[in-house]
């Protein structure tokens, strides 16, 4: 049994390993690490497809809307292009300085296949990533013996954070999600997806943290660690008439191994994904025309690594060391509500226009509580997005994205050097292109 875990562990890797060498780590959004959407019609609409069945993509939004879709092959990517600076002034230190993130563009892929196997049953696979924890900071103090673990760093000049050298975080989630979906009542479908996950982490530059840690050699510089987890999706869509579709979908929490190299970083060992939820319309006012709208809750408060407080550790580090239950987290305390608008107009038999906007409140405050290790997180919180598809006379589509998620500083007291200001200022740049086959 051991034989064969180990076995289906190593060939799960390689693939991981294949897939990572084009997959993102920096997806910050509205949705905190969630993308704005997932496959080419989502990625035109900022994400309001809850609703909306135009793509093989009901993994990753809507289950039950693959009952409304043909046989079909769609492979996309996007070229992600994230900016982030962090600055820490007033603490009278040379501790107060800027750096901008390293890493600044990435290529995603993501795949789909949808197949109706009868009136009733439709099957198919989606295959996508989330990122987000993706920052990387160099520069440093420029004085020898300013770090903050000697022990583990020297004479060496503190970064950031008061460890050494470059500092942050390197996160990327796959996430394969088998799809079945069945038609209830003429027009009426139910479905769910299985979230089969790996996670592949790494910290850098926290040396200044380990002294507090319950496992202080498990905090930073481990390399690469792998971890899987599983979870579901369940949908529901209806086509109420001609001009009305609704639809809402439940993602459970998935829950992850703990990774083992830095089961002395995040609360409870683990980095486990959040639920969700969403709620969506589609409206055809006129032909040629869609209006589509949803609402999304993303559970944050679920997982402690990201909800608890930056000052559990650092007032009591006795009480709640890092890693610990009750260790600090990324302080993402609100569970964060995002309001989704996506437009498409039928310009012609063969070009079809989308566009569309989200806004989601931060889910973190400005405050004590999270602004220090958010840096490393920071999530825009407005997006606009528009494209277009293409459709051949063989009836394949070509697909093109762009967005735009908006420039925008937050700042607040430094839980790491009492009396400072720290601030990020994080935009990304998106663009996309995919194309469908109608199988």
């Amino acid at each position: 049994m051991q034989t064969n875990t180990n076995t289906i562990f190593h060939i799960a890797r390689i693939f991981f390993a294949l897939f990572s060498l084009l997959v993102t780590h920096a997806a910050v959004a509205g949705g905190g690490y969630f993308s704005l959407g997932y496959g080419p019609i989502a990625r035109q609409m900022a994400g309001a497809v809850t609703a909306v069945a135009e793509d093989a993509f009901a993994g990753s939004s809507n289950p039950a809307k693959l009952s409304a879709v043909s046989d079909r092959f769609e492979a996309g990517a996007e070229l992600f292009n994230p900016h982030r600076k962090v600055e820490r002034t007033g603490s009278g230190t040379p501790f107060d300085f800027s750096s901008d993130s390293k890493n600044s563009l990435f290529l995603i892929p993501e795949f789909a296949y949808a197949h109706r196997m009868n009136d009733q049953l439709s099957l198919g696979v989606t295959v996508y990533a989330n990122g987000g924890l993706n920052s990387e900071y160099n520069d440093s103090t420029g004085v020898p013996n300013t770090n903050n673990n000697p022990a583990q760093c020297g004479a060496t000049p503190g970064n950031f954070f008061g460890g050494c050298y470059e500092a942050g975080f390197d996160l990327a989630q796959l996430i394969v999600a088998p799809t079945a979906a069945w038609k209830i009542a003429p027009g009426y479908s139910i479905g769910i997806s299985p979230l089969l996950t790996l996670e592949r982490f790494k910290s850098f530059g926290l040396q200044a943290f380990a002294p507090t840690s319950l496992y202080p050699d498990k905090v930073t510089n481990r390399g690469f660690d792998y971890a899987f987890g599983g979870g579901v999706r369940i949908g529901w869509y209806g086509e109420i008439n001609s001009w009305l579709n609704l639809g809402a979908a439940y993602s459970s929490k998935i829950y992850m191994q703990d990774f083992d190299k830095y089961k002395g970083l995040f609360a409870e060992g683990s980095f486990d994904i959040p639920s969700n939820y969403s709620l969506g319309v589609a409206i055809k006012p006129v032909a040629g025309w869609l209006v589509a709208f949803d609402v999304q809750r993303i559970n944050f408060g679920d997982v402690k690594a990201l909800s608890n407080s930056l000052l559990n550790t650092l007032n009591n580090p006795v009480s709640n060391p890092l890693g610990s239950a009750s260790g600090s987290g990324f302080g993402w305390r609100h569970n964060q509500t995002n309001f989704k608008l996506g437009v498409a107009y039928a310009a012609s038999p063969k070009l079809t226009l989308r566009t569309g906007f989200v806004y989601g409140k931060k889910p973190y405050d400005n405050d004590i509580n999270a602004v220090s290790f958010s840096i490393l997180t920071p999530s825009p919180f407005r997006q606009a997005s528009l494209g277009f598809s293409w459709k051949t006379d063989q009836g394949d589509e070509f697909h093109m994205a762009a967005s735009r998620f908006y420039k925008g500083t937050y700042q607040g007291p430094s839980a790491l050097f009492p009396g400072a200001t720290e601030s990020v200022t994080p935009y990304v740049n998106t663009l996309s292109a995919a194309w469908s086959w109608h199988l």
